[in-house]
């Protein structure tokens, strides 16, 4: 059986394997699959959902806190044991006699009391409330950026899977060609028309082309295996999707990066945090004022409520000097202040930056497909020309092998300029934040 055969027998072999486990998938089945299952995006909705508690957590600044307890004791220290007799009531005129005041019998009491505590005046807590609160705005422009940037993830995973598809197709029409150039010169060989190291150098470049096509297919399985964990899957199955074509050409692209971008929105929602954190270590200084209230039963015999007494009040406290600790922390936190701020705006310059390199390799990638697609009209003409004047034995087996290999090496450069287009022009309205779902 000769090579062309198995070559073709292994090209269905393959083909009919891998259809085995292959997957039709759209653009939009997949940024829908990453919205609901990506594992970055829950883990960021986590983180948001954790602002929230902490900052429910701050409701303590105005809410009772109350507290129930039951003790059991027992003493014969002289002052608690007629310490417990008044707080169970039950002083009487023997007790004071100095006998027993000096050395009491062993005395008992159960105490069951609630305390209650009332914050009233702390202004500090309500500026550290509002950081709280700024808080869960940092995380919610967290996770919009974050299912911003896997949008565009998944364009370009999929962009690529779309490439890797492409360059297996390419590569097929060139192993084909070159089989029926081995089954033609084979002939030849035999009848005498062809040198045998002609014969060999088709060889070669069938093994070379089979090599590549084992590469391309490798490449497919791994493009889809990342598509499959942007969307939170288990990875096996190679994705069938849609051909690889140049996206819409647009009109106008925005030239500035916009100031309400998510992540600058991150920045921006920090700063106003670090700003109220400062607010509230200053107002720390200022005094404070809480109520709070007991409720006691006193008992000689275990859960008894005999006696009964409350006690109520309010503290004002004043926290005068805490040595350098106050002054050093709020110049920390001040600190901290400035470094945000910094990052915004290096932030904001490197990504205008991106944006203007983008649109420039946008142009470029433009400007390439229409050099490729001209260049692989020619490179197909070329070799029409060439494969008749071989088959009229004019033109040499060399000949058309690097015809064949100009037309592929073109045909990949143009998927490849389409690719850089489409990812280039993701990234673009990835950056300016703009959304296409049909794209």
């Amino acid at each position: 059986m000769t090579k062309g055969i198995f070559c073709l027998l292994g090209l269905i072999l393959s083909n009919s394997i891998q259809a085995q486990d292959t997957v039709k998938l759209q653009l939009h089945e997949a940024l829908e699959a990453v919205a609901k299952s990506n594992s970055e995006i829950l883990l960021a909705t986590i983180d948001r959902a954790s602002a929230v508690a902490k900052f429910n957590q701050t409701n303590a600044i105005f809410l009772p806190q109350v507290n129930l307890s039951y003790t059991a004791m027992v003493t014969n220290n002289p002052l608690n044991a007629f310490g417990f007799k008044l707080q169970q009531q039950s002083v009487a005129q023997s007790d004071f006699n100095p006998a027993l005041l000096n050395d009491p019998p062993t005395t008992q009491n159960y105490m069951a009391k609630i305390e209650l505590s009332q914050p009233l005046i702390n202004l500090d807590m309500v500026y550290q409330r509002r950081a709280a609160g700024q808080q869960i705005d940092v995380y919610h422009y967290k996770v919009k950026r974050t299912k911003e940037y896997l949008r565009f993830e998944v364009q370009k995973a999929y962009a690529s899977l779309q490439l890797a598809h492409q360059a297996v197709t390419v590569l097929i029409e060139s192993l084909n060609t070159v089989t029926r150039l081995y089954e033609s010169s084979k002939n030849y060989f035999e009848k005498g028309y062809l040198q045998k190291s002609d014969l060999l150098q088709v060889q070669v470049q069938v093994a070379m082309v089979e090599s590549k096509l084992a590469e391309a297919k490798s490449s497919v399985r791994n493009a889809s295996d990342f598509l499959s964990l942007l969307m939170g899957v288990k990875s096996g199955p190679v994705y069938a999707v849609a051909p690889l074509e140049k996206n819409a050409s647009v009109d106008s692209i925005e030239t500035q990066v916009p100031e309400d971008r998510a992540d600058f929105k991150v920045l921006q929602s920090a700063l106003q945090a670090q700003e109220s954190v400062i607010r509230s270590s200053k107002i720390a200084a200022l005094p404070k004022l809480n109520a709070f209230a007991n409720y006691m039963f006193n008992d000689k015999a275990a859960f008894g409520f005999a006696s009964n007494a409350y006690l109520v009040g309010a503290q004002f406290s004043w926290n005068l000097f805490e040595g350098t600790s106050r002054h050093y922390r709020t110049s920390e936190q001040k600190l901290t202040h400035a470094k945000i701020k910094q990052q915004l705006n290096y932030q904001k310059e490197q990504s205008q930056l991106e944006l203007n390199r983008a649109t420039r390799q946008l142009k470029d990638a433009q400007y390439a497909i229409l050099q490729h697609e001209t260049s692989v009209r020619q490179t197909a003409e070329a070799l029409r020309i060439v494969q008749d004047r071989f088959d009229q034995g004019l033109a040499s087996a060399n000949d058309v092998l690097r015809s064949q290999s100009s037309l592929s090496e073109q045909k990949l450069l143009l998927t490849e300029s389409v690719f850089k287009y489409n990812t280039t022009l993701a990234h673009i309205r990835f950056m300016v934040s703009l959304s296409q779902e049909n794209n």
